[in-house]
């Protein structure tokens, strides 16, 4: 659990996904410069390149703790074979030693189980955890895209709306906001792409359920700003 799974023939291109959220980031600095939403871009075509990056060292073995948890196993398997190998032939204990001796033996079975069971599963616990940060930087960036579209509201277009002393500054003619929007749309959209390169790499179960909740909140916010597109499209165009 937590290793990278096999890799098929059916798979998402990383390079691919990097070019696009660059070109998304090229696309978006042209036609709103210097906005917030190209800042956005480029963290997200940072974060990108470092989800390759991770996801390479996932794939690889962390030698220093193999080599870490190899020796506690020698370690425990010594000290049982030298618990076996003593001579207890001139011990002769009570009912009662003997029923006590016989429930610390077992106590220190199962102590010793649960000790091997840690152990081997440590390393994927480990690169789980590195796995379930990325993702959580990620459901996070969601949330700021969804927040940088929320002024941009089809009022605007549709005319009829009376501002006050607190409301945003919203400049942005019907097409720039119907631009605005569709690039934040297609911003969700990566990074749920992003987020599916963990799932066809790792078979963990909570990582695979991490990718699902990102990819569900990207596309239920993606669909708020399509509805705005939808309104948007149906009134006349500017001048």
């Amino acid at each position: 659990m937590g290793k990278p799974s096999k890799i098929t023939d059916l798979q998402l291109d990383s390079d691919r996904i990097i070019e696009t959220v660059h070109a998304l980031g090229h696309r978006i600095e042209e036609r709103f410069p210097s906005s917030g939403l190209g800042t956005l871009a480029e963290r997200l075509d940072s974060i990108a390149n470092n989800v390759v990056e991770r996801l390479e060292r996932a794939a690889k073995p962390i030698l220093a703790l193999r080599v870490a948890v190899g020796v506690c196993i020698i370690g425990l398997a010594a000290i049982l074979v030298e618990f076996f190998l003593m001579d207890f032939s001139d011990v002769r204990p009570s009912v009662a030693e003997f029923v006590e001796a016989v429930g610390a033996g077992t106590e220190g079975l199962i102590f010793l189980g649960l000790t091997l069971i840690f152990l081997f599963t440590l390393e994927g616990r480990i690169k789980r955890r590195r796995a379930l940060h990325s993702l959580r930087e990620l459901r996070a960036l969601a949330h700021i895209i969804d927040m940088h579209q929320l002024t941009k509201d089809p009022d605007r277009v549709i005319g009829g709306v009376v501002d006050t002393p607190s409301s945003p500054d919203r400049e942005l003619g019907k097409f720039q906001i119907g631009r605005y929007l569709d690039y934040c749309s297609e911003m969700l959209s990566l990074v749920s792409k992003v987020a599916a390169l963990y799932a066809q790499s790792f078979d963990d179960p909570v990582v695979l359920a991490a990718v699902d909740e990102v990819e569900g909140l990207t596309t239920g916010l993606s669909a708020k700003m399509w509805q705005k597109i939808m309104i948007i499209d149906r009134e006349p165009p500017d001048g």
